[in-house]
């Protein structure tokens, strides 16, 4: 497996750092958007905010409006109040209970911390690694089964290696449709190899399709968060701003929703990013 990743790993940024920030930023922006999008967003990011520091600095308006593009922007007011618990703490935390102690950090991304800046041998499972573990044991998983194989597997030494090995044979080779069997490294210790039903499928970790954004809450939320990464707008706009004319109740139970997820604040009859 080694072997096979080593010319083949994917030149991705924030696999060039050990910088656990930086590895923080990447695993949040990668929840849930795809990788393309967060090439597209990362290194400006990281120039703007190189620092807990410096994005605990910084106003949470300011954290969402470099958000820009990529979706579910509570994940950024998550990031900045990371930020500032690992600043006023004076140090990044090093251990799993740490790390989850940290808003918006679950088991997969501290244990991607771990692995991927710290080097410690813990498997990271994200839904191609979850994939790919139930077709190699040949039945889903729960997710503590997933996570104890995931564990098992890791050569002593070689958590970084190892799980991005994992991640880009997941995404590349072992995918969701039409998966290259004839191709995988890892063929002969598979118990699917491509035949009979998908045991991936219910499988702990493994994503499932995400409801129609178009005409969603989820896309009225964007589209209010969009306009006002411009600056303030009347709160008697905000129907118009997200499509809902036609929809007022509805479009004032999304401002709400905005308003209790810390994403949006009125002052004065209009609306803006929070301070």
């Amino acid at each position: 497996m080694l072997g096979w990743a080593r010319p083949r790993l994917r030149d991705l940024p924030w696999r060039r750092s050990r910088d656990p920030w930086r590895v923080l930023v990447a695993e949040v922006m990668l929840q849930q958007t795809g990788v393309a999008r967060v090439l597209e967003r990362y290194e400006r990011f990281c120039a703007r905010f190189p620092t807990p520091e410096a994005c605990a600095a910084a106003p949470a308006g300011a954290v969402i409006e470099e958000w820009r593009g990529l979706g579910y922007n509570r994940r950024a007011l998550h990031l900045h109040a990371a930020a500032r618990r690992i600043a006023a703490a004076g140090e990044f935390p090093t251990t799993l209970e740490g790390l989850l102690e940290l808003p918006g950090v679950g088991p997969y991304t501290a244990r991607a911390v771990l692995s991927l800046a710290f080097e410690r041998d813990v498997g990271v499972v994200d839904t191609n690694v979850g994939r790919l573990l139930a077709r190699l044991a040949g039945h889903r998983h729960t997710r503590a089964e997933a996570q104890e194989m995931a564990d098992r597997l890791v050569p002593a030494g070689q958590a970084w290696l190892w799980n991005q090995a994992l991640f880009d044979l997941g995404a590349t080779v072992c995918t969701r449709r039409a998966p290259a069997c004839a191709q995988c490294a890892l063929r002969e210790h598979c118990a699917w190899r491509g035949e009979g039903p998908d045991p991936a499928d219910g499988s702990a970790g493994v994503s499932v399709s995400q409801p129609a954004f178009e005409g969603s809450d989820r896309q009225g939320r964007g589209r209010l968060v969009e306009a006002l990464r411009s600056g303030p707008q009347p709160a008697s706009a905000a129907a118009r701003l997200m499509g809902l004319e036609a929809d007022p109740p509805r479009a004032d139970r999304i401002v709400a929703s905005l308003r209790r997820d810390g994403l949006v604040v009125e002052r004065y009859g209009e609306l803006q990013l929070p301070v």
